[in-house]
């Protein structure tokens, strides 16, 4: 079961996570980007560069990914469809999105950018807290003994 990540808004810490847990597990994890990254030798880790463009790095993961595979993003668009391909899908705060949560937040997601549209300043997400690198932890933890890695 390998592991997409939207690699180009995905905070440093979450990374590391993901960097031990493909170490320690032996699962592979692709990070996705339009930029280079750095990333630990690990016969595990792995970079796809894309070029620059709107949701490229998005359709790449879509491309490539299949059923019941795991993606890690913040975007909620590209949550919606990994999940309706039969992925999985969390978030760097350690939510993971379902077929019953996906609409509505897809629906919120809407709401707030017409909101921005039409000039409303609606500010921006808090700053990533160490309880939400702890909630990310947890999740994907809690997802890979879901599906039987160690």
């Amino acid at each position: 079961m390998p592991i997409w990540v939207d690699a180009d808004a995905c905070p440093k810490p979450i990374k590391e996570i993901l960097f031990r847990a493909a170490n320690r597990t032996g699962t592979s994890i692709t990070l996705v980007a339009n930029h280079y990254l750095q990333i630990p030798p690990s016969r595990h880790i792995k970079f796809l560069w894309v070029r620059s463009g709107y949701d490229v790095a998005d359709n790449e993961i879509i491309k490539n990914m299949v059923a019941n595979d795991l993606v890690i993003t913040a975007d909620i668009p590209l949550a919606h469809e990994v999940i309706n391909k039969g992925g999985h899908a969390i978030n760097p705060r350690g939510e993971r999105y379902t077929q019953e949560n996906i609409k509505e937040r897809l629906n919120m997601r809407d709401f707030m950018e017409s909101l921005r549209s039409s000039g409303i300043n609606t500010g921006g997400p808090a700053a990533l807290a160490a309880r939400d690198i702890q909630a990310f932890a947890n999740q994907l933890d809690g997802f890979l003994a879901q599906q039987g890695v160690k």
